[in-house]
This record gives C-alpha cells, structure tokens and sequence, in this order.
C-alpha cells in the first residue's frame, strides 16, 4: 500500500491542485456521518501496453523524486473514443499504470461546466491526487449542452464506463474497484452514473457490448443532486437551463436525470465534499443527499467545508480533504496501491 510515502506526497499532490468540520465523537469511522474542518481518436478496442516492469519507490523519495518518475510510472493515451453519437465524438483519456499485469483500481473522473462548459484538459490536475494514491486515472469528456441536451451527458458517463468494462484487460482495470469522481456538474455525473440502473434504459446507445461495472464508490465534489432546482428553482443557473433547454417535459427529464430520483438501499459509498457557503450548487443538495442516502441505509459522509464556496478550496482544506478521501476508501476496502 506504500503508507509510508502516501502523507508526504499527498500533501504535495493535494496543495498543488488550485481547484473540505473536526468529527464529533464517534463519527469518525461511522458510515454515515458529517464531519467538518476549521474555518488523435483511438478504435475501442486498442492494443494492450507492453507493461514496463518498475521497481517500487524508496519510502524516502522526496516529492520532487515522485513528480519527475510520474512518466515511468504511467502510460498517457489520450483522446480514445468510446462514443460516437449527435456526429460527435465522445474521447477519454486514460492514465494506467506501468509495471503492472493485475487489474487496478480505477478512479473515473468528470469535469465541471453546468454541463455545457469545461473540458477534460483543463482538470489535469484534478487527477494528480489519484496518481500519487497510485490508482489508474480516467479522465471523460462527454456530450454537452452545444451538442446535444439532456440526457446525453449522464447516458455518455454511462456508455464511458461501458467502455472501461468492455477494454478492462486492455488497461489493467479491475471493474470490481472503479470509483467515480467529479466536481460540481461532473460530481453529479459520477452520481448518476453510480447510481441509474440499467432498468432506465440510459446506456442503449453505448457502443460497447458489456453491462455497466457496479461502481464501487462515489467521491462527490459539490454536484448537482436535485437537477430541478439549478433550472427551474431558487438557485437557476443559465448553463443548466442550456443543457435541459425549453422543452415542455423539462421538468420530467430533470427528475429523470436527478441523482436524489435514484437513492435506494444497495448503492455504493458515497462522499460529498461541499462548502456551506457554495454559491452555484446550493449546499443544501449536499444535505438533502446524505439525509436521503442515511434514510435508504447507503454508506456516506458529507465532509463541510466552513465557509468553503464551489471549490477553490484553501491548500490545507485540500489537503485534508484529500486526506478524507483516502481515508473514506480505505475504510470500504479500497486502500491506495503502490505509487
């Protein structure tokens, strides 16, 4: 598990990142609890890697040491495409680790925008922290409001991990450890894409043959939970409206896209991060989250930041939360691997 290297570097990777209550009694540890802090396309079934075997890292080497064997350690391909839907193409890119034979935990990440903003490029570092863990990385970019409205980025976060399940020899992936991630309209992606059931009928337009891999955890980044409310609420944001549109149905195919439509017993472990003072994702979703996964009996945590807005987190808040993270899996049996 490599836990001697894990704290420095996770300080290092979680500061570097420019993107959050102390546990009351008894909470640490407990499945559902609150905690705070102080205030080029690739053909879908590519060639497998060559593994380049690598020695395990000193439990002495310095951050600077990590960062400069990051290129020994992992294998970049990017831009595979895993859908082709709406005459475009829907690409991720994968990070897997060198060295190895045996299928590895995979975190798969969604980045931000209301669902018509952002792009995968631009939240690199978002993915340094799960690098450090030594983990294979994921980064998707899926269909947004300009190419085509909801529901098509939840049915590509679906189709993504279709993929993934159908290529898993391929990477080294072991689809009994994928965890989903996200940050504000990505954390809702890693929701739904956790939590909708096949029943819905979301994933037929995937090109992969195979059913979608039981997440086995959910790391939620203040993500939209109640669809409804960011285009036709209290807290309406212009880009949200963009990707559902005027249609008449609005409000139906916001309820279906909604991750708090899917809370029921038997869902993975989910951690919410979010700042009480977030003012684009309400932090009341994040609440209404983990009442709602507390009631159905799901493994949870919401981890408030004190004062915290939509991210941009404080160094230190990073790092603890980071810190969480690391923690939260280990406790649902998916401890970091040897960086």
């Amino acid at each position: 598990m490599g836990s001697t290297l894990a704290v420095p570097l996770r300080l290092v990777a979680a500061s570097i990142v420019a993107m959050s209550m102390a546990a009351p009694a008894g909470a640490q540890g407990v499945p559902n609890a609150q905690t705070a802090v102080p205030p080029a396309p690739t053909a879908p079934s590519p060639s497998a890697p060559t593994p380049i075997p690598q020695p395990p890292l000193a439990p002495d080497t310095s951050p600077s040491e990590w960062a400069a064997h990051a290129l020994n350690r992992y294998l970049a391909t990017p831009n595979v495409t895993y859908l082709t839907a709406n005459g475009y193409e829907s690409k991720l890119d994968i990070y897997a680790r060198r060295g190895v034979t045996t299928p590895q935990p995979t975190v798969v990440y969604f980045h931000g925008g209301f669902w018509a903003a952002g792009s995968k490029e631009n939240a690199l570092f978002s993915l340094f922290p799960w690098m450090e863990m030594g983990w294979n990385v994921v980064n998707v970019e899926y269909r947004m409001a300009k190419v085509a409205l909801a529901p098509a980025a939840v049915e590509d976060g679906l189709c993504a991990l279709k993929f993934l399940a159908a290529n898993a020899a391929t990477y080294n992936i072991d689809v009994t450890r994928i965890v989903t991630y996200g940050e504000s309209a990505g954390g809702h992606l890693a929701l739904t894409s956790a939590m909708i059931p096949e029943s819905e009928g979301l994933d037929r337009q995937c090109a992969a043959n195979a059913p979608v891999p039981k997440v086995a955890a959910v790391i939620n980044f203040y993500g939209v939970t109640d669809v409804a409310d960011v285009i036709d609420g209290p807290h309406k944001a212009n880009l949200a409206v963009t990707w559902v549109g005027s249609r008449t149905d609005r409000m139906e195919v916001a309820k279906r896209v909604s991750p708090l439509t899917y809370v029921r017993a038997g869902l993975p472990p989910i951690l919410t991060v979010q700042g009480d003072k977030d003012p684009v994702v309400p932090y009341e979703e994040g609440m209404r989250l983990q009442q709602a996964l507390t009631k159905a009996g799901v493994p949870n945590k919401l981890l408030t930041i004190p004062g915290g807005g939509h991210g941009q987190f404080k160094a230190g808040e990073r790092t603890m939360i980071f810190a969480t993270v690391r923690e939260f899996l280990t406790q649902h049996g998916l401890p970091a691997s040897n960086p």
